[in-house]
């Protein structure tokens, strides 16, 4: 039996011995590199922190003591070792484990997580509950050096360090982007001043100098200040002794020895402590250390060569239509301006970021920044492209709404992975941003039902002089051409896509598709559906619904969305704000639940929103007297033909 079947608990850990722990990782690594492989997931994050992983469950009492992952790309080893080794093969899977920590999966998982730099805040809220509770024991916070780059990571280091709690904070710098002077003296530094008796001693002596009649307060600022001195010579550290933390490091995150260490020495604090440890994205699988951008988040691989298992498909994603129309239309226009927070990859801004570079802006992970940024580019002229995925414009609410709409900013949302994402689950699907948005006065959202419409809108939107969204999906287009000669689509105009005269199914974004889908299998029960393409959220093209519907009175709308407050509620509205009220109404969308991961077809079925719940509500609105067996109106393919 390996040492990882051995393990279920963080007790099982104990009981090894330090010269067993480097084994352990080493079958840590192995189990993790073999399921991404066949999984996918973050797989150079996760094995840069084995170590860490083992040094925290190895010194801790877990769960007594809370551990909260950030973001939770580093949290694989952690599964593995907290009863999770059996299940691990789930991992990302319908029905499996998340690809992220989760409170009802686990009780060691501190915390439930998916956007970043919320492991501070979180934790000095669990910290500051245990004082309350007159509970002693730990909160370790471990956050990545990107995700200190938002604003929300400050604002917990801040009140952390005025409410003096004994949280504990590990810095894993996995990028060298902090760590300036890394080496052996600064390691060695850390490990002997984090010692408990040179901290009393240190506070010892802080109360004897303060003591020393009319000097004492002058002799122990002056100390302070050569402590902090040296301090800074020798490592990056004053950032966060200003925040009246405790700051030790770096130190080598693979040195399994010194992370026990140093660990020990800093458990159970009187106040703040951060230990900064230098960590390899990907150490040791060849290919993750060589390329940790492409493995951070990955799909399945040849574990021998690194090499992806996808079948090639020759479809363009939505992302890349964008990206490649971005710098095709900043050719012609200079005011382009990309903003994009720490996603130029994932946003398909590459490219442009290597031609346009003085046009190019990645603003880290900080999109309420990103957002009141552009309105600033806007407001003097520029054109701001802010490319983001749905779920986290999510955190730039305020910002939308205040800094951009109130005074109509020109400002362009390109809103990436709207609606059923896949197995990264619940925190990352993009099912809300049609309710918040359409709120908002001044604002326009419109979402495209295949890749040339994305590549008109988003003309569409670079020209509209205000605040704009385009959403667009995660995955490949529908394979139709897209035309070399882009027109843009007039603002609040809808399409009839087929016509029908016993149901009308208006849809938005790619469910057009799935619409399509299921008035061909309607048409061939003898229920003929008109399908409009309604490419507006917001304005609704209310002329041509009303038009419509004074013919059919059996409505089907369809969005891959939540149905409170999304397209469907916004076509009641209009219906009900213009006296119709005679009209017999279902609406296609997600129920008011999280959407769990898993494969995004299979999700699209099981919740609801795919081609057969379409026909499902076509034949329940029509009841038994539209069944008809005389399909001559129709055309070959089942449809009748929009003239």
């Amino acid at each position: 039996m390996s040492l990882l079947e051995q393990i279920n608990t963080s007790e099982d850990i104990k009981k090894l011995s330090r010269n067993e722990l480097p084994l352990l990782a080493a079958e840590i690594r192995s189990r993790i590199i073999d399921v991404v492989s066949k999984n996918g997931g973050h797989l150079a994050s996760s094995l840069g922190a084995v170590e860490l992983t083992l040094a925290i469950h190895y010194v801790f009492d877990l769960p007594r003591d809370t551990l909260i992952w950030d973001v939770g790309h580093q949290a694989y080893a952690h599964k593995l070792l907290t009863g999770r080794n059996k299940s691990f093969d789930t991992l990302r899977q319908y029905k499996g484990i998340s690809g992220f920590t989760k409170m009802k999966e686990s009780p060691y998982d501190g915390f439930t997580v998916g956007h970043s730099s919320t492991s501070i805040s979180a934790g000095l809220g669990i910290c500051y509950a245990k004082y309350l509770n007159h509970d002693p024991s730990d909160v370790i916070s471990v956050i990545g050096d990107g995700s200190l780059t938002a604003g929300l990571a400050y604002e917990g280091l801040n009140q952390a360090g005025d409410l003096k709690r004994n949280q504990i904070v590990i810095l894993n710098d996995n990028d060298m982007s902090i760590s300036a002077n890394v080496g052996a003296l600064s390691s060695y530094l850390s490990r002997t001043l984090s010692a408990k008796y040179l901290q009393n001693m240190r506070n010892q002596f802080g109360v004897f100098l303060k003591s020393l009649p009319k000097i004492g307060d002058d002799m122990y600022q002056i100390a302070k200040r050569w402590e902090e001195s040296f301090k800074t010579f020798v490592t990056p550290g004053m950032l966060f002794e200003a925040f009246n933390f405790d700051y030790f490091g770096p130190i080598n995150g693979h040195n399994l020895d010194h992370l026990i260490d140093i660990l020990t020495n800093i458990k159970n604090p009187d106040s703040p402590v951060l230990l900064h440890v230098t960590t390899i994205k990907g150490k040791g699988y060849g290919p993750a250390e060589k390329n940790p951008v492409y493995f951070h988040g990955v799909g399945s691989f040849a574990v021998d060569t690194g090499k992806s298992n996808k079948q090639s498909n020759p479809l363009p994603s939505y992302t890349q239509v964008f990206g490649s129309h971005m710098v095709r239309f900043a050719k012609t226009n200079e005011k382009i301006v990309a903003v994009t927070a720490a996603m130029p990859e994932g946003t398909g801004l590459t490219e442009f970021s290597k031609l346009y570079a003085d046009r190019f802006i990645d603003v880290g992970i900080a999109e309420q920044h990103a957002v009141t940024f552009s309105a600033g580019l806007a407001s003097k002229g520029a054109k701001p492209v802010v490319a983001i995925y749905s779920t986290f414009l999510q955190r730039a609410y305020d910002q939308i709404l205040h800094d951009v709409c109130i005074d109509a900013h020109p400002v362009v949302f390109a809103i990436d992975r709207g609606g059923i994402v896949g197995e990264d689950g619940p925190t990352h699907h993009g099912l809300f941003d049609f309710s918040y948005l359409r709120s908002m006065p001044n604002m326009t959202i419109m979402s495209p039902m295949d890749e040339n419409e994305l590549a008109r809108m988003l003309l569409t939107a670079i020209n509209h002089d205000g605040p704009i969204a385009l959403r667009y999906p995660r995955g490949k287009g529908q394979g139709v051409e897209i035309l070399e000669d882009v027109k843009p689509v007039e603002i609040g105009k809808a399409q009839v896509v087929s016509e029908g005269d016993d149901l009308m199914i208006i849809a938005i974004g790619q469910s057009v598709y799935e619409a399509i889908a299921a008035a061909k299998e309607l048409a061939q029960r003898g229920i003929f559906a008109m399908v409009i393409n309604a490419r507006f959220v917001k304005p609704l093209d209310a002329q041509l619904f009303l038009e419509k519907a004074a013919k059919i009175k059996k409505i089907i709308t369809v969005e891959e969305h939540m149905l409170a407050g999304g397209f469907g509620s916004a076509i009641l509205e209009m219906y009900a704000d213009n006296g119709m009220t005679n009209l017999e109404f279902k609406r296609i969308g997600i129920d008011n639940k999280f959407v769990e991961h898993g494969p995004q077809d299979l999700l699209k079925k099981e919740y609801g929103v795919d081609s057969s719940a379409i026909v499902a509500a076509g034949l329940e609105l029509a009841g038994p007297d539209l069944t008809r067996s005389d399909l001559t109106r129709t055309g070959a393919d089942g449809i009748q033909k929009n003239a």
